[in-house]
C-alpha cells in the first residue's frame, strides 16, 4: 500500500472551521477541553487580521481534507539577539499518525525558521506524553530539564495587570 501524500501549506481564512475542529480534538487528547474558548470568530483576527499575532500551517490528505495543523509565532532570544520560532500547537489526527506527517510539519517549520533567520525553534511538550517526547528527541530536539513554564492567566493576570 502506498504511503499517503500530504499538501502542507499556509492556512487560509476558509480553513478556520477545520483548524478549530482540530484544536478541539487536541484539547480532548490533552484532557483540557474545560479550558477551550476558541471558535472561528475569536481565532480569525489573530491569524488573518490586520496585525496577526500567530500563523498556522495545515496538512491536507489526498482529497483535500485537513488532517493536521501547526500554529506558531515569533519570539525573541536576548542571548542570541535573534528571533525564534515558537510552536504553540501541533496536532495530527490519530488516523494519520505514524505516516511521517508530524515529521513533515516540523521539517516545514524548521525550514521556515532558517529562512527567517531564527536562532531557535522551540515548543513545549506535556511531561506525560512519552511518545511525543521520544519522537522529538529522535529528531534531535533537546527536552530542557531545568526549565519550567510560568503562566499568568485569568484572575491572576488581571490582578497583576491592574497593579
Amino acid at each position: 500500500m502506498d504511503s499517503p501524500t500530504f499538501l502542507i501549506r499556509p492556512a487560509e481564512p476558509h480553513d478556520l472551521a477545520a483548524i478549530v475542529g482540530l484544536i478541539r480534538e487536541l484539547a480532548d487528547f490533552e484532557q483540557l477541553t474545560h479550558l477551550l474558548q476558541v471558535d472561528e470568530h475569536r481565532l480569525r483576527p489573530h491569524l488573518f487580521g490586520p496585525q496577526p499575532k500567530a500563523e498556522a500551517i495545515v496538512a491536507e490528505a489526498d482529497g483535500g481534507q485537513i488532517v493536521a495543523f501547526a500554529l506558531f509565532f515569533h519570539n525573541f532570544s536576548t542571548f542570541l539577539a535573534q528571533p525564534g520560532l515558537y510552536l504553540e500547537d501541533l496536532y495530527v489526527q490519530p488516523a494519520y499518525r505514524g505516516t511521517g506527517l508530524g515529521r513533515q510539519l516540523l521539517t516545514h517549520l524548521a525550514r521556515l525558521a532558517v529562512a527567517r533567520g531564527c536562532g531557535r525553534f522551540e515548543w513545549s511538550v506535556l511531561d506525560w506524553n512519552q511518545r511525543a517526547i521520544g519522537f522529538y528527541e529522535g529528531m534531535g530536539a533537546t527536552v530542557m530539564p531545568d526549565w519550567r513554564i510560568c503562566r499568568l492567566s485569568g484572575e491572576a493576570l488581571a490582578a497583576l495587570g491592574k497593579a
